[in-house]
């Protein structure tokens, strides 16, 4: 039997001619007078660069056929669309699967990583045609809680809001990545786990991934006046917090249905929460869920040429941008909400913050003259101001207030 996962590894272009050598020996009742079966060529693999849907076989890639996809997703019972958070494309890309999958399973709930559960209720009322879309991102702290333009993202939560479809916030308050981070997952008392239970131990592959990126981190921050690096063990206790609240959160829908069939749950997460299995998918699987599709989006040539075996079920290539907008502008610093200020955690070395002359403990009170009431604000200013202009600002030292000027770049 020709099943759907078998349709993924082999192209879609061979089933029609296999499908007709079957009935061709039904109907002559035997394989002696059967006329022989024509076989097409293999597809070839979109290369990088080029648009479309790729198995990865090893260190080939290998063409896999948007209806197999489809397909294959929907004998799971999850669905997993990975994205990197600023890419515009990853987001039209993921619309593209949700209306895929939509068209065949319209009892469809998406969970998003972008919420944390206590707003829960803004979802609710947002999918309920109750809020407008600036009553939305106020109710639900968008630009406390994720701080990514949210006009990439809306053409999601209208999708959801058109087809009356379930949102769900997968992701836990910062208050409680912070606490682990600081403490470890041992260090913060149950009451405050907001219900998350121990995750699984991760994967040895998972541990040595994370240790580079545990690594790398404490690269970025060798500069005077940056925090002190966090422990390895609190950096894994935090990613496997981070992993394992989203996988409760989609298998807690699963087991709500109780009997009836559960409806089929989307997550829409970070690439590297998804890659080879490691993060939600081998959470999930500890909590008993065994049907688990992961679909990546691909851009950039560095990135699809790292594809190899196991990453996913299957990936996308994105095109080539032969005429990418501008990057918004960015001062490379990390932000934290401080008492009527925005304090500076980190700064990325060469950065244009750290040529300007701001210092990490840097409290932002005032931008172009105006308070600062918190990052949100904070980042749309920045975000907002033209190449080649000056952005005035006043930060607060220990030893008193400074004022400084970002000179930010004219476009080349």
């Amino acid at each position: 039997m020709l099943t759907a996962k078998a349709l993924l590894k082999e192209p879609m272009s061979n089933t029609p001619c296999r499908f007709a050598s079957v009935a061709a020996l039904l109907l002559a009742g035997s394989l002696a007078v059967a006329a022989p079966a024509v076989i097409l060529p293999e597809r070839p693999a979109p290369v990088c660069g080029e648009s479309g849907w790729v198995a990865p076989e090893g260190k080939r890639l290998k063409a896999a056929d948007i209806d197999a996809v489809v397909a294959n997703a929907l004998t799971d019972e999850v669905v997993l669309l990975g994205e990197q958070h600023s890419d515009e494309d990853h987001h039209r890309w993921q619309l593209q699967m949700l209306a895929a999958l939509h068209a065949q399973r319209p009892d469809m709930v998406i969970g998003f990583e972008m919420f944390p559960r206590r707003v829960q209720a803004a979802l609710d009322q947002w999918v309920a045609g109750q809020l407008t879309v600036r009553e939305f991102l106020d109710r639900a702290e968008w630009s406390r809680v994720w701080r990514y333009p949210p006009h990439i993202y809306l053409p999601l939560f209208e999708f959801a809001r058109l087809n009356r479809i379930p949102m769900l916030a997968l992701n836990v308050d910062q208050k409680l990545t912070r606490a682990v981070t600081e403490k470890g997952w041992a260090g913060v008392p149950p009451a405050e786990r907001e219900g998350v239970g121990r995750p699984a131990p991760a994967t040895p592959p998972y541990l040595r991934f994370l240790r580079d990126m545990h690594r790398l981190h404490a690269e970025s921050r060798k500069q005077p006046g940056s925090r002190p690096e966090t422990p390895f063990d609190n950096f894994l206790d935090t990613q496997l917090t981070w992993d394992r609240a989203m996988a409760e959160a989609l298998a807690s829908r699963l087991q709500a249905a109780d009997g009836r069939r559960p409806p089929l749950m989307v997550g829409i997460m970070g690439s590297g929460h998804i890659r080879f299995g490691y993060g939600v998918p081998h959470q999930l699987r500890d909590l008993g869920v065994r049907r688990i599709a992961t679909l990546l989006p691909v851009s950039g040539k560095a990135e699809c040429q790292d594809l190899q075996a196991g990453i996913a079920d299957a990936a996308f290539l994105l095109p080539d941008k032969p005429h990418a907008a501008p990057e918004p502008p960015r001062l490379g610093v990390t932000l934290e909400d401080g008492e009527k200020s925005v304090r500076i955690v980190d700064i990325m070395p060469g950065s244009l913050a750290e040529r300007s002359g701001l210092r990490a403990g840097d409290r932002i009170v005032e931008l172009a003259g105006k308070p600062v009431a918190g990052t949100g604000e904070a980042i749309a200013a920045i975000q907002r101001q033209p190449p080649g202009t000056w952005l005035p600002l006043r930060v607060q030292r220990p030893e008193g207030a400074v004022e400084l000027v970002i000179r930010f770049p004219a476009q080349p």
